[in-house]
């Protein structure tokens, strides 16, 4: 039989030279057809261009998946010609392409729910009487593909049996009533390797996987049992499936680097092949080391993986595969299959078949399988996993004989609904090659798990059996050679020192987890507690990484500092030009220029400006309650000094301007010794505000630990904003009424404008207060009490340059206009000539 099997390799070699009709095989009539979704094709093309929904073509061979979509072919074959299952009943098939891709796999699936012997799907109410065009599916390979079709399929309750899918998400009954598995979920592999990993004493481990649902599921899963084992991951992470992403080749190196940078010893692989392979090509290139690669049989039985040169550095692969049985024939079946494509009368027979299916509606997509050899796929046809598709076909045919009543002579031919197999593949077992097999109550087949271990003799590779899972695990350790410098068993235990300053960051609910992480900002490290940091009081502060905590400084704005030497200076020269005015004024007090301008009230003025320059000093050194609340009734009265004069001489303004018939009566309330009076009154209105500026919240001491890192910010804060907008805002007020009663006022050409000195002087007032209210509100520092000196000096200055600086200059340059002429009714409208 080995003489014959290789003489039909060798022919089938030879003739491989011209194309075959092994493409036109995977189609055949019958009374039930079963639906097949097989990966024919790999690497899609331009999926993230594509714009329009047209065929989606995929670039080379999977060869593994041909071998699979052959292994239905051959059940159903084998049960056609069995006289016990299924006696009368030829079952049909008709297989498709996955492409590995869901996008690729729903195209089939759509047919598959067409109405038989239509291209139409019906939209009813009620499907219990559809038909569809298959009766069952076998297939899709990949959990990312199940879990997109299988919510179709369950919609028509078509049983659908995936020969590949593992995520534990597909043993949801309730949302997938209709899915089912010929092996094992990802719930069984998990406990499996924690179960390993256990025996050998390794509880300091990486775990990598897949960015697709097979990775990220068995990764959460594992993750979530782990905990319970004592099992601590140093390092988790997930790997790019799309190995075509220009980003792949750096997450990769990244990845092995993270890895390098733990220490341990062994990595635990939820991957397929293609991802695997990429892996494992950088972490040799980058010379990650020998460490122990746990797998599974998503990668470790793959020719891609094992044919990395110098894949033996990478150390020892240990992994589970599923406890698959034998298929007898499947190997010679395959080889007479491709002999006999060969032949012209097979193929015109095999396109008469396909004629019948309609193939005309959707091809099977692998036009590469009519160019390939048995000599292509004979090395994986040893170790390829093609138990579970068997299964899958015989789980199907079962339940069908058991629907149509089938005795072992014959069956009914009544019409068989999709929906009416699930009772019986739910609830009787079936048998496969002496084997005794039934779905859980999670539609799952749990046949147990092979330890494998990767030999290497000579450069051969050996895939060994030494241990296995059924419920507990077995494992033969002598059969083991761990590929280590010592050839010893390696140690992987989380036993890490972490520098003073640093705690221990528990990952998962255990102490032998864990990183070394820096205390924060605040924090300290203490012996008697390496798992979290203690914070510190709320007067002190420490840097990062400390194992002490500080007193914090008080802050505040220094005598001695260059910026408030600088505010004093500009004081002082404020001080010393309000003096030099005020002594100005003083000599020239019978003078036009002082007289209209206020006479002995401008003195008044400049000792409240002078006095509200030298309120500055109350921002500066170590404030406290007396001094938050005595810098606002000083900055508030002293201003309401110098505005209740401007008040008095506005008041002048309007009376001459706007009500001339009025002003003998009132004026001399306005003028002479009663305008002291009206000074009088408004100051004492400020002081009936500042009593109730202190009675209902005056400006408080507020020590601020949050502004500043490792001081305490001294400020003054504000305690009730009514008591601050009556204290403040009868200023505005006077402030507003002044610029009232001067700002429409005009003179000729040949009179002095009194009235606009005071406008000015207001503006710059009403603008100063906008540039601080918009600048402390940001503010959190020094710089407040900074800002608030600056409003003082700015004030006083612009005061003073407005209103008085254009009056000395006319005094001491330009004498000539200091005259009664002058001055004499200058604030009296008087028509100007008219040009000539």
């Amino acid at each position: 039989m080995v003489l014959g099997l290789l003489l039909c390799w060798s022919c089938g070699y030879a003739a491989a030279l011209k194309p075959t009709c092994l493409s036109a095989q995977f189609r055949r009539p019958g009374d039930y057809i079963l639906g097949g979704l097989f990966p024919f094709g790999m690497d899609t093309v331009n999926m993230t261009a594509q714009s329009e929904p047209t065929f989606v073509a995929c670039e080379r061979l999977f060869a593994e998946g041909l071998i699979w979509a052959l292994a239905m072919k051959f059940a159903i074959e084998q049960i056609n010609n069995s006289t016990s299952l299924l006696p009368g009943v030829k079952l049909g098939y008709d297989m498709h392409d996955s492409c590995f891709e869901p996008v690729v796999a729903l195209q089939p699936s759509l047919l598959f729910l067409t109405r038989n012997g239509t291209t139409s799907i019906g939209v009813l109410c009620n499907y219990t009487d559809y038909q569809p065009r298959v009766t069952a599916v076998i297939g899709p390979h990949k959990s990312d593909l199940c879990l997109v079709t299988a919510k179709l399929f369950s919609f028509f309750l078509i049983p659908q049996v995936s020969y590949g899918a593992t995520s534990e998400k597909l043993s949801d009954t309730e949302m997938y009533p209709s899915f089912y598995r010929t092996i094992p979920s990802d719930k069984n592999l998990v406990e499996a390797v924690v179960l390993l990993l256990n025996k050998f004493g390794w509880n300091w481990i990486a775990i990598i996987g897949s960015d697709d649902e097979y990775g990220r599921g068995a990764l959460e899963l594992f993750l979530s049992t782990a905990g319970n084992h004592s099992i601590c991951i140093a390092f988790e992470g997930l790997i790019p499936s799309d190995l075509a992403d220009p980003e792949t080749k750096n997450q990769l190196e990244d990845t092995i680097k993270l890895i390098n940078k733990t220490k341990v010893n062994i990595i635990v692989f939820f991957v397929f092949s293609q991802p695997a392979r990429a892996l494992l090509e950088h972490s040799i290139r980058m010379g990650l080391g020998k460490k122990v690669w746990i797998g599974t049989g998503a990668w470790m039985f793959s020719d891609i993986v094992a044919s990395i040169p110098n894949i033996q550095s990478i150390g020892t692969v240990l992994g589970f595969i599923m406890k698959v049985g034998t298929v007898p024939g499947v190997k010679e079946y395959v080889a007479d299959l491709f002999t006999s494509v060969q032949r012209d009368k097979f193929c015109q027979e095999s396109r008469e078949f396909n004629h019948l299916m309609k193939s005309d509606m959707l091809d099977t997509h692998c036009e590469q399988c009519d160019h390939i050899s048995l000599h292509d796929i004979s090395a994986m046809l040893t170790h390829s996993q093609v138990y579970p598709v068997y299964v899958s076909v015989y789980s199907v045919a079962y339940a069908l004989h058991r629907a149509l009543g089938c005795t072992h002579q014959a069956c009914s031919k009544a019409s068989i609904r999709p929906w009416q197999l699930l009772h019986f593949m739910n609830t009787f077992p079936f048998s496969v090659n002496g084997q005794n097999l039934t779905f859980d109550q999670s539609h799952n087949t749990n046949t147990g798990y092979d330890l494998v271990f990767w030999s290497w003799k000579n450069g051969t590779l050996t895939f060994l059996p030494v241990g296995g899972y059924e419920g507990s695990l077995y494992i033969n350790k002598s059969l083991i050679q761990f590929h280590t410098e010592d050839q010893k068993e390696p140690t992987s235990e989380c036993f890490r020192h972490c520098k003073p300053g640093q705690f221990r960051r528990i990952k998962g609910f255990h102490l032998c987890c864990y990183d070394c992480t820096d205390c924060p900002e605040n924090t300290f490290w203490s012996p008697k507690d390496s798992s979290t940091c203690t914070p510190c009081l709320k007067h002190q502060w420490s840097p990062v990484q400390s194992t002490q905590c500080y007193d914090r400084s008080e802050r505040y704005l220094f005598w001695n500092e260059p910026l408030t030497i600088a505010l004093l200076m500009l004081m002082s020269i404020t001080i010393s030009l309000i003096c030099l005015t005020a002594v100005l004024f003083f000599k020239n007090l019978e003078t036009p220029v002082v007289q209209a301008s206020g006479g002995q009230l401008n003195l008044f003025t400049l000792f409240t400006l002078m006095l509200l320059c030298l309120s500055s000093c109350l921002y500066i050194g170590k404030p406290s309650n007396n001094l938050c609340m005595i810098q606002q009734i000083a900055y508030a009265l002293c201003l309401t000094g110098c505005f209740s004069t401007f008040f008095i001489k506005s008041l002048e303004i309007t009376l001459v301007t706007e009500f001339p018939h009025c002003a003998p009566t009132f004026l001399h309330w306005v003028t002479q010794r009663r305008a002291w009076l009206l000074v009088a009154l408004c100051l004492l209105t400020e002081c009936l505000f500042c009593f109730c500026y202190l009675h209902l919240g005056p400006d408080y001491l507020l020590s601020d630990y949050q502004s500043l890192p490792t001081e305490v910010l001294l400020v003054c804060n504000t305690q009730s904003w009514l008591a601050f907008a009556l204290l403040h805002g009868y200023n505005g007020c006077l402030a507003f009424v002044c610029f009232l009663c001067t700002f429409m006022v005009q003179t000729s050409g040949k009179k002095y404008n009194i009235a606009r000195g005071i406008t000015f002087a207001i503006l710059i007032y009403f603008i100063i207060w906008i540039f601080f209210i918009a600048i402390f509100a940001t503010l959190k520092t020094v710089l407040r009490s900074v800002t608030q000196i600056g409003t003082v000096l700015a004030t006083s200055l612009g005061i003073l340059g407005t209103y008085y600086i254009p009056k000395c200059y006319i005094i001491l340059f330009k004498p000539d206009l200091n005259t009664v002429d002058y001055f004499q009714n200058s604030i009296k409208e008087e028509p100007e000539e008219e040009s000539q």
